[in-house]
């Protein structure tokens, strides 16, 4: 069979992929609202496209960060790669690497942060963080990070407590015995109790506020991104607090739902931030005309999680390779179709809503 866009790979993940595992992937919070919305979301924003427009020659490069990426699609930080793939992240790494794109990689990943350095030593890395109640761990996980050239921290502000999966309770869903959370190794040593996810419960700190942003500035330098953020008055908070970004976020629909879809909610943080730091968006994204209406509400890049796991679950690298080429062509063309040559030409006026 040839899996020809993003929704072949989900159905290839759903038959080949043991129950537990697909559960887990594609779990939401209580109802699974939000998780569905969006993608609907998405289908509730119809193109205006120019005309005549020259598009002989497209141009779909962007920059984040200050660093040149080909595409404005990167990978947002999932864990657990290694329940889609015997080597997880590292072929998750050396997918990002091959596509000159930028990787999030989890606190939760099944490979280390090392691991994931040295399999894609010249990729264009970020690292996704949680705010421990042993702050020690939090800050390891940051030196660590840094002296491996880690580009940016992107720091997860949405999940104080674990969102109710009604499927991994009903699973009673628990890492394999031969799979652990690798950047804890030997941290809950003698640890016998109860887990969420890999690592012991009550280990997230959910005392986290605004002025822990100062605590994390002050330990470094590295960019940082909250990831989590759904309104004007939270993004507007961020650049007070002296971010540097903002990932429009839901959790892939996984903590609170009946949150707005994060394109729905894109806009809004896009005019309440006024350009003093780069907004980007994750959730739903699952083709190019996705990835081009949210560039045209204000996004600078989209991150794709779920279909990572399932371009993994393919083919490891190859399969995520498959995923993020599927989302260039198809952005390129929607460009192009679009009257876009580049990404500057994309504006707001190239979007309308429509009600379904």
């Amino acid at each position: 069979m040839s899996l020809i866009c993003l929704s072949d790979f989900e159905a290839y993940a759903r038959d080949h992929l043991p129950k537990a595992t697909w559960d887990f992937i594609a779990a939401g919070a209580d109802d699974s609202y939000t998780r569905d919305d969006n993608i609907l979301a998405f289908k509730r924003i119809r193109l205006r496209p120019r005309m005549l427009c020259d598009v002989s020659v497209i141009d779909t490069s962007t920059t984040v960060q200050g660093m040149e990426i080909p595409f404005p699609v990167g990978i947002a930080p999932t864990g657990l790669h290694c329940l889609a793939w015997p080597d997880g992240e590292l072929s998750t790494s050396r997918a990002s690497d091959a596509m000159n794109t930028c990787y999030i990689a989890s606190t939760y990943s099944t490979c280390s942060v090392e691991e994931i350095a040295a399999a894609a030593p010249k990729g264009l890395r970020w690292f996704q963080l949680y705010i421990y109640r042993n702050r020690k761990l939090s800050e390891q996980l940051v030196r660590r990070v840094e002296a491996l050239d880690y580009k940016a921290l992107v720091l997860t502000v949405d999940l104080p407590y674990t969102g109710k999966r009604r499927n991994d309770i009903r699973n009673n869903f628990h890492l394999p015995k031969y799979l652990t959370i690798k950047n804890f190794e030997g941290a809950f040593e003698g640890y016998d109790g109860p887990e969420d996810y890999g690592v012991p419960i009550n280990t997230l700190d959910p005392s986290v506020s605004w002025k822990d942003i100062y605590w994390l500035r002050n330990l470094t330098r590295l960019p940082i991104i909250l990831k989590g953020i759904l309104t004007k008055e939270d993004a507007e908070l961020a650049v007070e607090h002296g971010v540097q970004g903002i990932i429009v976020s839901n959790h892939g629909g996984r903590q609170l739902d009946g949150v707005p879809a994060t394109i729905d909610a894109l806009s809004e943080i896009v005019n309440a931030v006024q350009g003093r730091v780069e907004v980007y968006v994750d959730g739903g994204i699952r083709t190019g005309s996705d990835v081009l209406k949210a560039l045209a509400l204000g996004a600078r890049c989209v991150f794709v999680g779920r279909p990572v796991l399932w371009g993994l679950s393919y083919q490891g690298e190859e399969g995520v390779r498959k995923i993020l080429q599927i989302l260039c062509d198809e952005f390129r063309l929607s460009m192009a179709l679009a009257g876009c040559k580049n990404i500057s030409a994309i504006s707001q006026n190239l979007v309308q809503f429509s009600k379904l």
